[in-house]
């Protein structure tokens, strides 16, 4: 496992401890859960953006969609 060490603004550091106390839980168990559920969120913002700068992006109109889908 990789080691990452980062700076936090007082006041977040404090809400985190607060929050690690409070469940009795790890402080980095807390931030490997949030970084991976925003990784996956940045990750699907980023493939949709790549796929609309794409060169031969088609695009399709709510109707176009509906009808091609069958819906």
């Amino acid at each position: 496992m990789s080691v990452l060490s980062l700076r936090l603004p007082e006041d977040v550091h404090d809400r985190l401890n607060r929050l690690a106390e409070k469940t009795k839980r790890t402080k980095s168990s807390f931030i490997k859960e949030m970084i991976e559920t925003s990784l996956e969120e940045y990750e699907e913002a980023y493939l949709a953006l790549e796929r609309l700068n794409e060169k031969n992006a088609r695009y399709l109109t709510t109707e176009e969609l509906e009808e091609e889908l069958g819906v």
